[in-house]
């Protein structure tokens, strides 16, 4: 296995040559999606190589930013994207960018994954958010994914898989009660009334509230941060990358997690409905049974208060958003997950789940 690279000065010609598997005389790499990635450094790489080869490929690597890696470490997202590509994506009938390389030294934030580039493919911007049509696209991929792990991943091939219920959400409800207050000062003034009382409740419940929906859903594969700035578009398809926070459980929360926070509350609001339609259509379309619309639509509410908030606590109140762009993604996320959760009855969700 050829050495992993500590930066992206690291990635050679030769380097690429050894994990390519054919010559590459030079190479350019460019950084892309700043303030997207806040766990990973990404590049475009052009090369100058043998025909067999791609005109480019996307090269991820570690965090710039030692905080970032950290947490990534402790959360051990980055080991987790990495089997991830070796394997499980190759279950995935679509959706999944093609992976030449990927390594990591477990335990570290020491990785690399080399994949294919999707340039050619539209980049949608969380802050404006999608359209219905591109919505529908992405949670019928969810869906999609979903189907194929669906009540399939406790019988221990997946154990390195954590948990919604297990040590890392242990960790993220450990860390959310000091990270109210960094979070509002930086935040709150994009938040309603209503918004910051239910932050300041939910703080404090984030195990409560996976627990009690891990214990009353079907679980499968979550991606768990299905979000539209992980998403690349195309006229009749849509992709999904960044598999770092992979996790079982309920897909539900994947699912409130797209529609909370990557498509406007206004949109939301008028499409909801035939949007869970598809991705429960989607379901039961790859063989699902055993799972209504009623219970769909009941963990759909309940995940509201989960992902999407905690997120925007982690990421706005511990990390380094490193630029004006990551701001304002925060800012987004915050206003529309607790929008989301406000119209389905969070406050009092919050109330008797205390």
């Amino acid at each position: 296995m050829s050495a992993i690279p500590a930066s992206i000065e690291e990635v050679t010609a030769d380097w690429l040559t050894s994990v390519l598997g054919a010559p590459v005389r030079a190479h350019e790499p460019t950084q892309i999606g700043q303030g997207v990635g806040v766990m990973g450094d990404i590049y475009r790489v052009r090369l100058d190589a043998e025909a067999a080869l791609p005109e480019s490929v996307v090269v991820k690597l570690p965090s710039s930013f030692p905080e970032n890696r950290e947490q990534g470490v402790a959360l051990g997202m980055f080991e987790a994207e990495v089997r991830f590509y070796r394997e499980l994506a190759p279950r995935v009938p679509a959706g999944l960018p093609a992976i030449h390389h990927a390594d990591i030294n477990p335990g570290s934030a020491e990785f690399v994954i080399v994949m294919e580039d999707l340039s050619e493919l539209s980049m949608v911007d969380q802050v404006a958010g999608m359209s219905p049509a591109q919505a529908a696209a992405a949670v019928r991929l969810l869906a999609t994914v979903h189907a194929e792990w669906w009540d399939a991943v406790t019988d221990g091939e997946l154990d390195w898989i954590p948990t919604m219920n297990g040590p890392r959400i242990e960790f993220v409800d450990q860390l959310l009660p000091s990270l109210l207050e960094p979070f509002l000062d930086k935040f709150a003034h994009v938040l309603s009334d209503d918004a910051r009382r239910l932050y300041r409740a939910f703080s404090t419940c984030y195990l409560k509230l996976g627990k009690a929906l891990a214990a009353g859903s079907p679980w499968t594969l979550a991606h768990q941060d299905f979000r539209v700035d992980n998403l690349l578009f195309g006229d009749d398809s849509v992709m999904a990358i960044d598999w770092q926070g992979i996790g079982r459980g309920p897909g539900a929360y994947d699912l409130a997690y797209v529609l909370g926070g990557s498509v406007a509350t206004a949109t939301r609001r008028a499409h909801e409905g035939e949007l869970l339609d598809a991705y429960f259509d989607t379901l039961r379309a790859r063989g699902v049974r055993g799972y209504d619309r009623d219970a769909l639509h009941e963990d759909y509410a309940h995940a509201q208060l989960m992902g999407g908030l905690a997120t925007a606590m982690v990421v706005g109140g511990g990390m380094d958003l490193s630029n004006e762009r990551g701001m304002r993604l925060i800012e987004s996320m915050s206003r529309r997950h607790a929008a989301a959760a406000l119209d389905h009855d969070g406050l009092a969700r919050l109330a008797a789940l205390d």
